[in-house]
C-alpha cells in the first residue's frame, strides 16, 4: 500500500473515533488554531451530563447555496472525502490533458508556459478560495487551509514520495556506487540497494532550492524582529515569487529537456502497454505464475515468435516488422520510434541486437513497472495488463502521423478535441469544488477541534499531486501557488503570521536541495531519512505553534 493511501486510512481512523466518542468536542478559537492541540489552559473533551449546557447550533451555510453541508463529524468527513476526489479527478484530467497537449504540440512554448501553470491548477485554486469569502476575520482563519495545502504538498512530495520512489525503483549499487539496472539481489540492504539519477535531475532540484527565497524575503521583519514593513515585504516576495515563475516557465521553453523527458515517458508507455497486451491477449500461456512472478518460459515463446531467422537474436528489422505485423494499439503511429525506444530499453550490451536474456529481463521489468502503475488490481491477474493498458489510453492518445490523407486529419482533429475537453473538464471540476473542499474542511475543522492546518496538511495534497515529477511540482508550489497566496495576503490585507508553517517549507526544501544537488546515487537508507522528516514536520509546527507561540 502506498504512503498516500496508508495516510487516507490514518485520517479515517482518526476522524471515525473522534466520531464514536460520547463527548462532546469545544470548538475551535476563531482563529482556526485552538481546540485539540489548545495549550495547557484548554479543556479538549467535556463529558455530558445533566450539568452541563446545551451546545449552541450554528448552522451551516451552503456551498453556491445548494451543496450539501453539514454539522456533524460523520458527515463532513464523508463530504471531504467526496469533494476530495472530485480534486483528485480534476488534477487526473488535467494532467492527462496536458500530457495529450505536450504530446501534440511538442515541447516548446505551450510546454514551457501553459503545462506547468495546469499541473498545478488545482493546488492554485485551492490556496485562492481558501481567502477569498467572508470577511477579514473569516478569510484569516480559513486561510490556514491554503497554507496547509503549500505546506503539506511541499513536505509530502520531498519525503514520502521521494522516499517512496527510491524503494520501489531501487537496484543493486556497484563498487563505485552506481545503481545496476534491473538487477535487485540485495534486497533492502540499507547501504548495496539504491538508485542512481542524472545530472538533469541534479539541476532540477537546485531550481527548486532556490524558489524558496520568496519565503525567506517574507520572513524578514520577523527575523529581525521589526514592528512594521510587513505589507511592503509581502509585496516583495509577492513579486519575487512571479518573476521566478516566469523565470521557471522560460527556462523550460529555452532547455526543452524537462518536456522531452515527460514526452518520452508518456510514449514509453504506449509502447510498454501494446507489447504486454498483446503478450497477453494472444495466447501465448499466462504472463505471470502464480507467486507473482513472471513466468519466463510464455516470455521465451515470443521472443522466438519475433526471431524470424532464428539466430538467437532480434534486430531491428525484425522487431520493426513484429511491430507493423501485429498492429499495436497507439504504437503502430510511429513504429521507427517504438523501435528505438525497445531497443534502448532493451539492449543492454549496446551490440543493436537483443539476446533472449536481455529480452526476459527487459519484459520483466515491464511487468513489474506495469504492477506498480496498477498496484489496486491485483499482484498476478489478468486484470493487471488490461487495467494497465485502459489507463495508459486514458491519459493520452498518440496522434497517427504515419496515416495518410482524411484519416490524419480526422485522428489529429480528434486528439486536438479530446485534449482540450480534457483540459475544460479539468479546470472546470477545480474551479467548482475548490471551494467546497474548503468549506469542508473548515466545517470538519470546527467539528473535530483539529486545527485546519493540520487537516489540509495531511490530507488535502493526497487529492491535488497527480504524476507530476517531485522537484518540478515542489517548484511550482513555491511559486505559482505562493504567487497566488501572497497575492491574496496583500490584496486583503491580512496578516502573515506563518513563521512555523514557512520554517518547515523552509527547511525540507533545502535540506533535499542541497542533498540531492550534489549526488546522484542514493542508496536505501536514505529513503527512510526522507520518511522520517514528515512526523518530523509536524512535530516542528505543533511546538512552535502551540508551545513557543509563535501563532
Amino acid at each position: 500500500m502506498t504512503p498516500p493511501r496508508l495516510l487516507l486510512l490514518f485520517l479515517l481512523a482518526v476522524a471515525g473515533a473522534a466520531a464514536l466518542v460520547h463527548g462532546r468536542l469545544i470548538p475551535a478559537d476563531d482563529d482556526g488554531r485552538g481546540g485539540l492541540f489548545a495549550g495547557s489552559g484548554g479543556t479538549v473533551l467535556r463529558l455530558p451530563s445533566d450539568q452541563a449546557a446545551a451546545p449552541v447550533v450554528e448552522r451551516c451555510e451552503k456551498t453556491y447555496g445548494f451543496l450539501p453541508c453539514t454539522e456533524t463529524v460523520g458527515g463532513n468527513l464523508f463530504l471531504v472525502l467526496a469533494y476530495g476526489f472530485l480534486m483528485f479527478k480534476a488534477a487526473t484530467y488535467l494532467s492527462a490533458g496536458s500530457e495529450l497537449l505536450l504530446e501534440i504540440v511538442g515541447p516548446g512554448v505551450v510546454g514551457g508556459l501553459l503545462l506547468p501553470v495546469l499541473g498545478s491548477l488545482p493546488d492554485a485554486m485551492l490556496v485562492l478560495v481558501s481567502g477569498l469569502a467572508g470577511t477579514n476575520k473569516v478569510a484569516q482563519s480559513q486561510v490556514l487551509i491554503g497554507m496547509g495545502l503549500l505546506a503539506g504538498s511541499t513536505v509530502m512530495l520531498l519525503t514520502l514520495l521521494w522516499g517512496s520512489c527510491v524503494i520501489v525503483g531501487k537496484c543493486d549499487l556497484s563498487e563505485n556506487s552506481t545503481a545496476i539496472d534491473s538487477r535487485d539481489t540485495k534486497r533492502f540492504s540499507l547501504f548495496g540497494s539504491g538508485v542512481s539519477t542524472d545530472l538533469q535531475t541534479s539541476y532540477a532540484s537546485r531550481i527548486m532550492a532556490i524558489s524558496v527565497l520568496p519565503f525567506i524575503i517574507v520572513q524578514i521583519p520577523q527575523i529581525l524582529n521589526l514592528h512594521s514593513g510587513q505589507h511592503l515585504t509581502v509585496l516583495i516576495g509577492l513579486i519575487t515569487a512571479a518573476l521566478l515563475l516566469l523565470a521557471y516557465c522560460l527556462y523550460q521553453i529555452f532547455q526543452p529537456w524537462i518536456q522531452r523527458r515527460r514526452l518520452e515517458y508518456a510514449r514509453h508507455k504506449h509502447v510498454m502497454s501494446g507489447l504486454l497486451t498483446h503478450v497477453q491477449t494472444h495466447a501465448f500461456g499466462r504472463i505471470f505464475h502464480d507467486d507473482g512472478t513472471p513466468n519466463v518460459p510464455v516470455i521465451e515463446k515470443l521472443f522466438h515468435k519475433i526471431d524470424l531467422d532464428n539466430d538467437g537474436r532480434i534486430e531491428r528489422g525484425e522487431l520493426k516488422a513484429f511491430i507493423v505485423g501485429v498492429n499495436f494499439e497507439d504504437v503502430d503511429s510511429d513504429s521507427n520510434q517504438a523501435v528505438d525506444q525497445i531497443m534502448a530499453d532493451f539492449d543492454r550490451s549496446q551490440n543493436s541486437s537483443i539476446e533472449k536474456g536481455e529480452f526476459v529481463n527487459g519484459i520483466s521489468r515491464w511487468l513489474e513497472e506495469a504492477r506498480r502503475s496498477v498496484a489496486d488490481s491485483g499482484a498476478h491477474s489478468k486484470k493487471l495488463l488490461h487495467d494497465f493498458h485502459q489507463r495508459t489510453t486514458e491519459q493520452s492518445e498518440l496522434p497517427d502521423n504515419d496515416d495518410e490523407g482524411g484519416e490524419a486529419a480526422e485522428n489529429s482533429t480528434w486528439t486536438w478535441v479530446k485534449a482540450i475537453l480534457l483540459l475544460v473538464l479539468g479546470t472546470g471540476m477545480a474551479a467548482a469544488f475548490a471551494d467546497p473542499l474548503v468549506d469542508t474542511v473548515h466545517n470538519f475543522s470546527s467539528a473535530t477541534n483539529i486545527p485546519s492546518f493540520f487537516i489540509s496538511f495531511i490530507a488535502m495534497p493526497l487529492a491535488t499531486n497527480s504524476s507530476e515529477a517531485i522537484y518540478g511540482s515542489v517548484t511550482m508550489n513555491n511559486t505559482l501557488c505562493l504567487t497566488v497566496f501572497l497575492g491574496l495576503v496583500y490584496v486583503r490585507g491580512l496578516t502573515w503570521d506563518f513563521s512555523s508553517e514557512v520554517l518547515i517549507i523552509f527547511l525540507i526544501c533545502m535540506i533535499m536541495g542541497l542533498f540531492t544537488s550534489f549526488r546522484t546515487t542514493f542508496p536505501l537508507w536514505t529513503s527512510f531519512v526522507a520518511f522520517l522528516m514528515y512526523p518530523l514536520s509536524l512535530i516542528i509546527v505543533y511546538v512552535l505553534d502551540f508551545k513557543f507561540g509563535w501563532s
